[in-house]
C-alpha cells in the first residue's frame, strides 16, 4: 500500500474528542487518525463509543471539545451536509432507506439532480454502471422492501459512492453479508483506496479486520487502548482481550445430550417472497427439545421466509406443526401462545419498536398477563420493576430503562430482544442471525444464552451465516438453497468445504 503525504499527512484527525449523553461518557478524549489511502479499523465493544465517534465525524454530533481536521484543515460541522460538502460518506449500521422507494430513487433522494423531471431509466442505468464498477449488485429499479437484506446494505454503499466521497466510514458493512459477498466487498475496499479513497471500517470481525486493515484502533468504554497500530502483529486473543479487557474463551462449551420428543414438525412447507417469486419449495425438517437445528445458506435463499412463516407473519402452504398443533396461516399471537421465540434478522424494523422505551419493549409479549397486566391497564411500577431485573439479569448497557430503544448499541438491542424472548420460557426458539455484527464478548454471551436454552429443553432453529458459529452450535445442519434444503447432516460430521459447495448449489445430499 502506498500512502501519499503531500500537503497533508491525513485525510482525517480527530483530537480530544468529548462527547456525553446523559449519564454517559460516550467519547472521553479519543484520538484518531487517517491516512491518505489506508484501511483504519475501528474496534470496539457495543457501545463502546466507536459509531458515536464516526458520528461526530459524520456530522450527526457536535463534541464538547475536540478538533477535527480534514486534509489537514480545521472543520466544524453543524450537519452531515457540511461533512459531505467535505468528502465524507458514512454507510450506517442501521439502514437509512425509505421502504416504499426503488434501488435509484433512494440513491438520489436529497440531490440537486434531478429536480423536475425523474428519468428512472437514464438513471437505472448511472447506477448499473456504479454497480459494475465496483462490484455491488443490487436491482436498480426494484422497491426497498423487495430486496434482501443484504441487498439493501450494498444499496447504502451506492449511495455513498455516487455522491462521490472520498472519506468513506462504513459501519459494520459485512454483519449482513454472507462470506463470498464479504470478499467481494473487501476486493470493493481494496480498489476504492487504489484510487485514492480512504476507508474507515468498523467491524467486530477480528479476521476480517486483520485481512484488509492497514491500522487499527480500538475503543473501549469510550477510551482508546490502541490508537493507529499494525494488527498484523496481534493475535485474535490480543485484539479481543483489547477490546473487552479480558481474555475471550473463543471454544464454545457444548455438553452432549439427548434430544426429547418433536417439537417442532415442517412438512412440504411452501411460501413466496415479497414480489409474489417462489421463495420456499416444498421443505420439510423436525426439530425435537434440547436440539438445535441449524440452517446455512447464502443470503436470499428462502431463509427469512421461511422464518416468517414459522413465525406467523407470511402465508404459506404445507403443514407446521408445534408440539403437535397446527399453526400455519396462524397468527403471530397464537404462534407465540403455542410458546415460539422468535429473535429476527431485522433488529431496529421487527424485533424492536426503536421510538419506545426499553420498558415498553420487553414487555411486549406479556402485557395482558399479571403482574404486568392489571385488569385493562398496564401495571406500569411492576413493568418497570420486570425491565430492571431483565437489564441486570442479561446485562443490557443502557442508562435507565426508560432510555428509548433507538439509542441502544447494536450488541445490547440484541440483548433486549433476547431477554424479552428468552423470559417467557419457550419452548421453540426461531434465531435468525442471532450474533451478527456483535463484538466478541456479546456473541460469547449470546451463544451461553442460546445453549442455556438447549440445556433446559428448548427446541431451537438456528439460521445464520457464520458457517464457524453454526457448526459449533448445531446438533444437527441443514443447507438451504433456492428456496430447497440440499442437505442434512448430524454437525458432527460436517465441514466447510462440503456445505460451502451446498450453499452454491454445486452438491446435493440425498439424506
Amino acid at each position: 500500500m502506498t500512502i501519499t503525504t503531500g500537503e497533508f499527512p491525513y485525510a482525517v484527525e480527530m483530537r480530544d474528542i468529548v462527547l456525553r449523553f446523559p449519564g454517559v461518557l460516550a467519547n472521553d478524549h479519543v484520538n484518531f487518525t487517517l491516512k491518505k489511502g489506508e484501511i483504519h479499523a475501528l474496534l470496539g465493544e457495543n457501545g463502546a463509543g466507536k459509531s458515536t465517534l464516526m458520528n461526530v465525524l459524520a456530522g450527526l454530533y457536535r463534541p464538547e471539545s475536540g478538533e477535527i481536521k480534514i486534509k489537514g484543515k480545521p472543520v466544524t460541522f453543524n450537519s452531515p451536509k457540511d461533512a459531505i460538502a467535505s468528502g465524507i460518506g458514512m454507510v450506517h449500521q442501521h439502514f437509512m432507506l425509505v421502504p416504499t422507494l426503488t434501488v435509484t430513487e433512494n440513491i438520489l433522494l436529497g440531490l440537486k439532480e434531478p429536480r423536475f423531471i425523474m428519468r428512472l431509466a437514464k438513471y437505472d442505468k448511472k447506477i448499473l454502471a456504479l454497480q459494475e464498477e465496483f462490484g455491488l449488485k443490487a436491482d436498480p429499479s426494484a422497491n426497498i422492501w423487495q430486496i434482501s437484506v443484504g441487498e439493501q446494505q450494498r444499496v447504502e454503499i451506492l449511495k455513498t459512492l455516487y455522491r462521490g466521497a472520498d472519506i468513506l466510514i462504513l459501519d459494520e458493512p459485512t454483519a449482513v453479508l454472507a462470506p463470498q459477498e464479504i470478499e467481494e466487498l473487501m476486493q470493493t475496499m481494496r480498489i476504492l483506496v487504489d484510487q485514492g479513497k480512504s476507508i474507515i471500517f468498523i467491524s467486530h470481525k477480528l479476521n476480517e479486520v486483520k485481512a484488509v486493515a492497514d491500522r487499527l484502533t480500538v475503543l473501549r468504554k469510550g477510551k482508546a487502548t490502541a490508537e493507529g497500530i499494525d494488527p498484523q502483529g496481534l493475535s485474535r486473543a490480543d485484539l479481543a482481550e483489547l477490546m473487552v479487557g479480558r481474555e475471550v474463551i473463543f471454544q464454545i462449551d457444548k455438553k452432549a445430550q439427548v434430544p426429547g420428543e418433536v417439537v417442532l414438525e415442517v412438512d412440504k412447507l411452501s411460501t413466496t417472497n415479497n414480489r409474489g417469486l417462489a421463495a420456499v419449495k416444498g421443505v420439510s425438517f423436525s426439530i425435537r427439545q434440547g436440539e438445535i437445528f441449524g440452517i446455512a445458506g447464502i443470503a436470499g435463499n428462502g431463509q427469512s421466509e421461511l422464518v416468517e412463516a414459522i413465525t406467523g407473519l407470511r402465508e404459506s402452504e404445507g403443514s407446521i406443526r408445534i408440539n403437535g398443533v397446527e399453526v400455519s396461516n396462524c397468527s403471530p399471537g397464537k404462534a407465540i401462545n403455542c410458546g415460539v421465540a422468535h429473535i429476527p434478522e431485522d433488529r431496529t424494523g421487527v424485533g424492536t419498536a426503536p421510538n419506545l422505551s426499553v420498558t415498553k419493549n420487553v414487555i411486549m409479549k406479556n402485557y395482558t398477563e399479571s403482574p404486568i397486566s392489571n385488569g385493562w391497564r398496564i401495571n406500569y411500577p411492576a413493568a418497570h420493576d420486570h425491565a430492571v431485573d431483565l437489564k441486570e439479569g442479561y446485562d443490557i448497557q443502557t442508562p435507565t430503562v426508560e432510555t428509548q430503544a433507538r439509542k441502544l448499541s447494536g450488541g445490547n438491542l440484541q440483548k433486549l430482544i433476547l431477554a424479552r424472548e428468552i423470559s417467557g420460557k419457550p419452548q421453540l426458539i426461531v434465531a435468525m442471525q442471532p450474533t451478527r455484527g456483535l463484538d466478541v464478548g456479546a456473541i460469547e454471551s449470546i451463544q451461553k444464552l442460546l445453549l442455556e436454552q438447549r440445556s433446559n429443553g428448548a427446541a431451537i432453529l438456528l439460521i445464520s451465516e457464520e458457517l464457524d458459529e453454526l457448526l459449533e452450535l448445531s446438533d444437527r445442519v441443514a443447507v438451504i438453497f433456492n428456496g430447497e434444503l440440499v442437505g442434512q447432516m448430524d454437525a458432527s460430521q460436517a465441514d466447510l468445504n462440503t456445505i460451502g459447495m451446498m450453499m452454491t448449489g454445486s452438491l446435493r445430499s440425498n439424506e
